[in-house]
């Protein structure tokens, strides 16, 4: 399967050098790039890339307001990867909130890229559990916006309520199984049945959920 690409960045030679970098990658195809946040949502609903790679400051409509959009676009969403020269940022952070996959610094090596790309074309998101809870600690610094639960939550089993407030400690599959006295696999099925119900993606939405409506907190 070949993993379709958009490019959005407003500096030229950055997108030169990804499209190089991506050009001898057999199973990656860039379909399009884009100058703005308002040309990133029009060319990805022209050429319905799998992964964008999206600057977090871009001219016009910014890289957050545009990550929302795009992960928002019907009938399928492209996954979307966050550009940022911050290994701490705070646009990163609401770039997750609004549905990002994860980020990758600029300065980040070619064949991290490549690994990065293909990892979220997997379904997979680009944060390990220790940046997962840099994420959640970030979030605990302000109050949760949300008073009331979403309905939603109260579908959960109660290993499944259990497997999201751990996700907020920015517990790995492994960490979670021996907290819950539970094999990986059988976390691995809990997790599967929480994100669905919840309509969320990945580990790291369902940690951002966790902390602003599940009472979840960091621990460590």
């Amino acid at each position: 399967m070949t993993i379709r690409i958009l490019l959005a960045d407003d500096q030229p030679l950055i997108r030169a050098g990804f499209r190089l970098i991506l050009a001898g990658e057999p199973d990656i195809e860039v379909v399009g790039e884009a100058t703005t946040g308002v040309e990133a949502v029009e060319q990805a609903q022209l050429t319905q890339p799998d992964v964008t790679l999206m600057d977090v400051r871009m001219p016009e409509l910014d890289g957050i307001e545009a990550t929302r959009q795009l992960c928002a676009l019907r009938p399928e969403p492209t996954r979307v990867i966050v550009l940022t020269t911050f290994d701490v940022d705070a646009y990163v952070y609401e770039a997750l909130r609004a549905g990002a996959s994860g980020f990758l610094l600029k300065k980040a090596p070619p064949e991290e890229l490549v690994r990065a790309i293909r990892l979220v074309a997997g379904g997979r998101a680009l944060l390990d559990p220790a940046v997962t809870l840099r994420v959640i600690e970030e979030f605990a610094k302000t109050p949760s916006a949300t008073p009331e639960p979403p309905a939603e939550l109260a579908t959960l089993t109660e290993r499944e309520h259990e497997v999201l407030v751990l996700l907020a400690d920015g517990l790995s599959n492994a960490e979670l199984a021996s907290r819950l006295f539970l094999s990986e696999a059988t976390v691995k099925t809990h997790l599967s049945r929480m994100l669905a119900k919840l309509g969320l993606r990945d580990r790291v939405q369902a940690a951002i959920y966790a902390y602003e409506h599940a009472g979840g907190r960091p621990s460590r």
